[in-house]
């Protein structure tokens, strides 16, 4: 199974096995809100993640651009970017020091970025710089408006037939009936609208105005693993007692040279989500917590990991209610 345990493998009721650490989730764009960072306004540690976003806002800082800005505003791809891994960063720099290990940490999408500095590879700046410099490079290779869309209901088989009749391709697998397909905007429309005839239960345009991990983005993925090679080659693997989940496969990061390939790929390549899922399922964890924005990771978590106590951040009112969860 592409390096996670299938589910056969996975513990079941009778079975003694401890279940301990927590599983951590960086959610990708779609869902930024004028209150994203409400709980995080007046704490201290998130602010050198605030000061590192000004910087690659081009001066602006998120707390205030998220209440300022347009809903067009909010979904342009490289704002986009960045808000949903400032407050993954956030967040992390708040709860981070206290939380216990073992850490299993995944990121979709652009999310992936903020996971490599949870599981302390590259450091919050960093990784912000990264993230502005990625879509920057994936905004350059879209040459014609394009976008991706989420198609439910529908077997993989029949997603691969839609594809191949309107020039999609599938971006993202979050389940055996749920799938995200990527390509001209002028392609998606008809091939949604084949979808619902073949009987998806649902199909929905998403906020993204890019085909991201689809092959229209090689020249972007190509030039990411070049910047990527430059910025963190010479960085150490994942810090004890955490492990970092590879978009791509679902596999952990155990060679930082693959890695770093794996993430440049992603932006080209079907992220395997599921996967990413048996593999955090696989980590028996106590918990499941989302940094969002949105709570989407932490409802397919919930239906993945049905017995564990899953949870995304928007669903609490304060970071101490955030704490005391995670310290039940």
């Amino acid at each position: 199974m592409r390096g996670s345990a299938r589910r056969d493998d996975l513990p079941r009721c009778g079975r003694a096995l401890a279940v301990t650490g927590v599983v951590i989730l960086c959610s990708g764009q779609g869902a930024q809100a004028a209150g994203m960072f409400d709980l995080l306004v007046e704490a201290p540690e998130a602010a050198p993640v605030f000061a590192a976003a000004r910087r690659v806002l081009n001066g602006g800082d998120p707390r205030g651009l998220v209440r300022q800005s347009s809903e067009a505003e909010l979904h342009a791809n490289r704002t986009a970017q960045i808000l949903c891994c400032t407050q993954a960063l956030a967040f992390w720099a708040v709860l981070g020091p206290a939380s216990h290990r073992p850490i299993t940490v995944a990121g979709y999408s652009a999310g992936e970025l903020a996971a490599w500095a949870i599981a302390g590879i590259i450091d919050a700046a960093t990784v912000l710089d990264l993230t502005a410099r990625r879509a920057v490079l994936m905004d350059e290779a879209s040459r014609s408006a394009s976008g991706l869309a989420a198609v439910l209901g529908l077997p993989r088989p029949e997603i691969e037939a839609i594809c191949r009749a309107h020039d999609l391709h599938i971006a993202i697998v979050n389940g055996p009936l749920h799938v995200l397909v990527g390509g001209a905007v002028a392609d998606l429309e008809p091939a949604l609208a084949e979808a619902e005839q073949r009987g998806a239960s649902r199909v929905v345009r998403l906020p993204v105005s890019i085909a991201s991990h689809t092959p229209l983005l090689r020249d972007a993925s190509e030039r990411f693993g070049e910047l990527l090679q430059q910025r963190v080659a010479g960085m150490h693997l994942p810090s004890a007692g955490v492990r970092l989940i590879s978009g791509v496969d679902g596999a952990p990061v155990l060679r930082l040279r693959d890695g770093l390939q794996k993430l440049a790929l992603q932006v080209r390549q079907t992220v395997d989500w599921a996967a990413c899922m048996e593999s955090c399922r696989a980590a028996r964890p106590q918990r499941v917590l989302e940094l969002g924005p949105g709570d989407a990771l932490a409802r397919m978590a919930g239906e993945a990991m049905p017995d564990i106590a899953v949870r995304s951040v928007t669903a609490f009112r304060s970071l101490d209610g955030i704490r005391h969860w995670l310290d039940a």
